[in-house]
């Protein structure tokens, strides 16, 4: 179920990102290429990563970017700005609902003869958030506007940008993708078709086919000869019969067609299925004609075919134990798939094992390689024993081509055609093809960064490397290092000395082997080379000679032969057969070779996996680390509101002390015998009358006045608890959301009940001094006045107490003698008792004072406490998430480095079987 969900996925995913360090954090060296879903577990500090990835490369392939793929057949729809902009809704709704199904596989906007900049720049805009990553998104010339909207690429004139051009300016201006930007092209003649296919590299053509005559022919040529696909635009035909026409090129050779909005809207399931009717049914027997190993396997039949003795897999006489390790790779790789999809979810480069997996029911895979120019496409054909491939200076391969076996009609020498998954396949009658399937590439020192692309992405797919090089030209820069990355996928390569009868003699061929095998011994760090010298061209032109002679003279055939034997040809010939005998010690090679490409494919996307984690789990744990130093810097508040909060209270007790120091004074001045009003009043009128001035006074003077000025002092005291903690909670807040602002979005905030914390009213300083009553103190006030009189005085006759006043108002010692002759012995004792009873007074009104300066400071106190208490309960309920997700993903990442390691022994393991057979 994986396998068949993985194969040859072409959608483009956008470059997103991925909590605690996705989007940002580039990848290590070697290593995948991350475009990952923005969930709950998507975000991340911007500041720590943007230096880093302008530096590492975001594929497993040295270019950094990965080739685009398009699905074919497919349709193209190409709008004018105003077809997006003129009833937007509903020409949008129509476009998205086209790309949903799967009719649109590319979208390319032109710009309408007169349309402004401004215009096509919207257009664009809008038609990249509607497409999305669904579908590919190109605009006409506007290199500038398609880098702006990070469009997939553009589409040239034919006598536009060259197509080098213009990839490159788009990658040169902060391309997003890791995709290589499209670069298309508009043809109109099969000259211009071709030059942009061969010399340019352009991905794909739109061929305007009205100007062909006669049709059938024309197409026919073109579709023959263009390998990159091409769909056709014509003007001649509208409606049914336009999409009828359309089913005729498809047939012939047509990737899709291109139609207009107005054509869009005529389109239909049946409409598109009878337009690609022809392709699903050359599908379907292609599928018929190349059975399933495994089905083959099992009916153990030899009537089907060689395949189970001669082995579809390449394999001669399997026996149980290859058989069985086969089984058993299947499922390990398919568990080290599913290992690698959690690890890296949207690694475009694990459908490297997938097709290698897959491969292991395919013939095996001989990659042809080398530097343009080097021979290749004479090599293969000297191997096939027919010039089926073009050769030429310039280059001429500029697809994989992937050459298989297949009986074909006499008149009939080849087939060629693109398959679904983008793959292009030639069939032919040789008999090589029958134990293998032969690739041909791109040269590897070609200047069009896609074709180099295109060999580099297939390289670790091969099963066996050989490596062309041209006798003019050994070991060039480009070969050394297209070299060193082959090493990185671990694959066994022969290298094969082209043109090698350039050499005036046998010691100037000897000395470039020797140059040529010393140099890739440390470039391959191995003991042993393997090398033939050849001259392809001399060996194709044996072939075709004995071909052609069948009925000349033994003489002449045994001449060819020799001279084809000399040239070397012979013994690499020897030597690819006897890969297809399971008996020999090549043909076992040839077995651990085909069992081994998924395994080193497997070890390479683990290994970088494992990179990868590691990087995640620092991140994460940085993350981690950074969430708990956040929610600990409340403490570091907490500290700071505590020493600024001293101040306060230094205020308000400085307050209640200066009232305390003038109830005192008053105190003082009032219980003093010389006030003979108030002595007269409480002895001769008891408890009954109204308050004495004193009483009033210390309310209204003293009490009230200090109460008002507290009040304020406090209810600003509260204010600045308040401020400080509301300024200081969105602080927070906002410090979580900037840096992970993907984690809780302001929606989930109203869920983590946040409102009760900034409401919360911390008053009990303020209800303190509120419940201080400054008509109760002056009562109380008058009470112990009173008392204090009435405990001297109370006891005493009117004789005594005005003796005892006398003292109080007379002048003179003499005078105080006198009155003290004439007071009772009970007055003289009163008056000693007096000043005993005005000190408790003034003790009772110093602890009244003193007491509620230390309410006050408890109540401030408890108000403090309080206000940390709750900032500390509100950073830890909206940091909980954040701590939680961070917490859950270095988990997450440790068992994921521990099943990525598990994985990592179970294929070490399974090599070490393979190498044993």
């Amino acid at each position: 179920m994986v396998l068949s969900l993985l194969s040859h996925s072409t959608s483009i995913t956008t470059h997103t990102s991925l909590l605690f360090h996705r989007h940002l954090h580039p990848p290590p060296p070697l290593h995948l290429k991350l475009r990952r879903h923005i969930s709950v577990t998507s975000a991340v500090s911007n500041s720590s990563t943007s230096s880093n990835s302008q530096n590492q490369p975001r594929t497993l392939f040295p270019g950094g970017y990965k080739r685009p793929q398009i699905k074919v057949p497919a349709l193209v729809l190409q709008l004018n700005p105003q077809d997006v902009l003129d009833n937007r809704d509903d020409a949008l709704s129509l476009i998205d609902d086209a790309v949903s199904k799967n009719w649109i596989g590319i979208v390319v906007l032109n710009d309408g003869g007169d349309a402004s900049g401004g215009k096509i720049y919207e257009a664009a805009r809008l038609l990249k958030e509607v497409i999305g990553g669904r579908a590919y998104l190109l605009l006409s010339e506007r290199v500038d506007i398609a880098a702006a909207v990070n469009a997939s690429g553009v589409l040239l004139s034919d006598q536009g940008l060259p197509a080098i051009v213009a990839r490159n300016t788009m990658t040169d201006t902060k391309f997003e993708s890791v995709v290589l930007p499209l670069v298309a092209r508009n043809v109109q003649t099969p000259v211009a078709a071709e030059n942009a296919s061969n010399s340019e590299g352009a991905d794909f053509l739109i061929y305007d086919v009205d100007g062909i005559k006669p049709l059938d022919e024309g197409v026919n040529t073109i579709f023959r000869r263009i390998k990159i696909p091409i769909f056709v635009m014509t003007n001649s035909f509208k409606g049914e019969k336009l999409f009828d026409e359309a089913s005729r090129l498809i047939k012939a050779g047509a990737s899709g067609l291109v139609i207009s909005l107005n054509e869009l809207k005529l389109l239909n399931d049946n409409v598109l299925s009878k337009m690609f009717e022809s392709v699903i049914l050359s599908n379907k027997r292609q599928q018929e004609k190349l059975p399933y190993f495994g089905d083959k396997l099992r009916t153990n039949d030899a009537s089907n075919g060689s395949f189970v003795t001669k082995g579809v897999v390449g394999f001669i006489n399997l026996e149980d134990k290859v058989q069985q390790l086969m089984e058993t790779e299947r499922s390990v790789l398919t568990e080290a798939i599913d290992v690698i999809q959690r690890a890296a979810p949207l690694t475009d480069e694990v459908s490297l094992l997938v097709d290698a997996v897959l491969q292991l029911d395919e013939p095996f895979l001989l990659v042809i390689v080398g530097e343009f120019n080097s021979g290749k496409s004479t090599f293969i054909n000297a191997l096939l024993g027919e010039k089926y491939l073009q050769d030429g200076v310039v280059p001429t391969t500029n697809e994989i081509t992937f050459l298989r076996y297949s009986d074909l009609d006499s008149n009939e020498q080849q087939r060629c055609e693109r398959h679904p998954d983008g793959q292009f396949v030639c069939y032919l009658p040789a008999p090589i093809l029958k134990e293998m399937i032969i690739v041909d590439t791109p040269g590897t020192n070609v200047i069009l960064q896609r074709q180099q692309r295109l060999t580099e992405e297939f390289v670790p797919r091969a099963d066996l490397l050989l490596f062309v090089i041209s006798a003019d030209r050994p070991l060039t820069d480009s070969e050394v290092s297209f070299l060193r990355y082959t090493q990185q996928w671990k694959k066994k390569v022969v290298f094969v000395l082209n043109k090698s009868d350039i050499y005036q003699n046998a010691t100037e061929l000897e000395e470039a082997i020797l140059f040529i095998k010393e140099n890739t011994k440390r470039l391959l760090n191995t003991e042993h080379v393997t090398l033939y010298p050849v001259s392809s061209r001399a060996a194709l032109k044996a072939k075709l000679l004995a071909s052609s002679s069948v009925d000349e003279k033994n003489e002449k055939q045994s001449i060819d032969h020799t001279h084809h034997r000399t040239s070397g040809f012979y013994d690499l010939e020897e030597y690819l057969f006897s890969f297809v005998d399971g008996s020999t010690s090549t043909g076992i090679e040839r077995i651990k070779l085909k069992l081994e490409t998924p395994i080193r494919i497997a070890e390479q996307l683990l290994a970088a996996c494992q990179r990868l984690t590691m990087q995640d789990y620092q991140q994460a744990d940085k993350d981690l680390k950074s969430v708990n130093e956040l929610l600990d810097s409340v403490k570091d508040y907490a500290q700071n509101l505590e020493s600024e909060s001293i101040l306060w209270k230094r205020k308000t007790l400085s307050l209640i002390d200066d009232t305390k120091t003038r109830a005192i004074k008053l105190t003082e001045s009032t219980l003093v015998i010389s006030n003979i009003d108030i002595v007269t009043t409480y002895v001769f009128k008891g408890s009954k009358g109204a308050l004495i001035p004193a009483a009033s006074a210390i309310q209204n003077d003293i009490i009230c006045p200090a109460l008002s000025e507290a009040q304020k002092l406090l209810g600003d005291y509260v204010t600045w608890l308040q401020s400080n903690n509301a300024r200081e909670g969105r602080s927070y807040l906002e410090s979580f959301m900037k840096r992970w602002p993907s984690v809780v979005s302001a929606e989930n905030l109203e869920e983590l009940e946040t409102d009760k914390f900034w409401g919360r009213k911390y008053e009990l300083s303020r209800e303190a001094i509120e419940n201080f009553n400054a008509a109760a103190a002056s009562k109380l006030f008058d009470q112990e006045v009173r008392e204090a009189f009435l405990g001297s005085f109370g006891g005493l006759g009117a004789a005594g107490l005005s003796a005892s006043l006398l003292t109080s108002v007379l002048p003179t010692t003499l005078e105080d003698l006198l009155a003290l002759g004439l007071c009772s012995a009970g007055g003289l004792l009163a008056i000693s008792k007096f000043p005993a009873r005005r000190q408790l007074v003034v003790d009772k009104v110093k602890r009244t004072a003193d007491g509620l300066g230390r309410e006050l400071e408890e109540a401030m106190q408890k108000d403090l406490v309080e206000t940390k208490e709750s900032l500390e309960n509100f950073v830890k309920l909206i940091g909980k998430p954040y701590q939680d997700l961070a917490q859950h993903r270095l988990e997450n990442l440790l068992a994921t480095q521990e099943k990525l390691t598990s994985m990592e022994t179970t294929i070490k393991n399974l090599q070490i079987e393979i190498q044993n057979l």
